[in-house]
């Protein structure tokens, strides 16, 4: 199939390879534009587009997707679908249904549950069992649009983001290829969404890092899976930010100390208060500007005690 790609991330590279290997014919790849990055904000260019250009696919970093000039451009491409895996811009209402197959979009989710700009972390932080990669084709809604084939995954109690967003990048390229080729014979057929079960994901932002101690630990613990590695899960220690890559839940333990409270220090970790009496086990984490340690080489150099505060 002649097809247009259009993606951003790293998360969807597996299936711009899927669909060389498959025999498909890339005609362009477009992506987003070159943006400032990390803590000097240097120009960093898109992971896919570094990944087009090593290959020697065609690539157009596209600012202007409205544009009559990318209208035609595209149009004289003559693809027969376009595919779009974490782009990150809606794609312009009149080039949806120029396409033979129109526009085939892979979501990290089983939808219309979490449509939205992050359902991966989502669906750790509510606590799903399981999740999904699903294929769809575009309409003018943020993720709105009929379901061709889906495939579901269980979510591993201590899977962080990182590990499950490279899983679902994997599934999702087998799933593309089997939709593309279920399109061109005939064997996928769209299915309408059921709107009324649909979520929404919101948009990460950093202040979601901050730790709220009077949560429970189960929430906290599933925050810190899913905010991994951004926004975090950070808080405050003897006037300085921590950053908590590795949170647990503890035993229950009786006693009325007020959240962020240490309640024991071990080589298994920091016990710390939760809300509604529950305890949590710090297992790892990071001063700022430092790297980050076990929670027992932070004991041992912070000589952290009994009774101190996160806050």
């Amino acid at each position: 199939m002649r097809v247009v790609f259009f993606g951003t991330p790293e998360f969807a590279i597996p299936t711009l390879k899927a669909l060389r290997k498959a025999g498909h014919d890339v005609l362009l790849v477009v992506s987003r534009e070159d943006k400032p990055a990390g803590r000097h904000l240097l120009m960093s260019t898109p992971a896919v587009a570094d990944f087009a250009r090593a290959v020697g696919l065609p690539v157009m970093q596209a600012e202007k997707l409205a544009s009559d000039e990318f209208l035609q451009q595209f149009k004289k491409l003559g693809a027969e679908a376009g595919v779009v895996v974490a782009f990150g811009r809606f794609i312009p209402t009149r080039l949806l249904h120029i396409p033979r197959y129109g526009f085939v979009n892979l979501h990290p989710s089983l939808l219309p549950r979490h449509r939205g700009p992050a359902p991966i972390q989502w669906a750790i932080y509510a606590g799903d069992q399981k999740t999904g990669v699903t294929t769809m084709l575009l309409d003018e809604g943020m993720d709105t649009g009929p379901i061709l084939l889906q495939r579901a995954t269980p979510i591993d109690p201590r899977e962080h983001a990182p590990q499950l967003e490279a899983r679902l990048a994997l599934m999702g390229a087998e799933l593309m290829i089997e939709t593309l080729a279920g399109l061109a014979n005939r064997t996928v057929h769209p299915k309408p969404q059921d709107h009324s079960q649909a979520t929404v994901t919101p948009k990460l932002e950093r202040k979601m890092g901050r730790v709220d101690w009077n949560l429970t630990a189960d929430e906290l613990a599933r925050r810190c899976r899913a905010f991994d590695p951004w926004p975090g899960l950070f808080c405050n220690f003897r006037g300085g930010r921590l950053k908590i890559h590795d949170f647990r839940v503890g035993e229950p333990c009786p006693g009325d100390e007020p959240p962020g409270t240490v309640l024991a220090v071990s080589k298994a970790g920091i016990a710390v208060r939760c809300g509604e009496g529950t305890v949590g086990i710090i297992t790892e984490l990071q001063r700022e500007g430092r790297r980050r340690l076990p929670a027992d080489a932070f004991i041992l150099g912070e000589r952290v005690v009994k009774g101190e505060q996160f806050r």
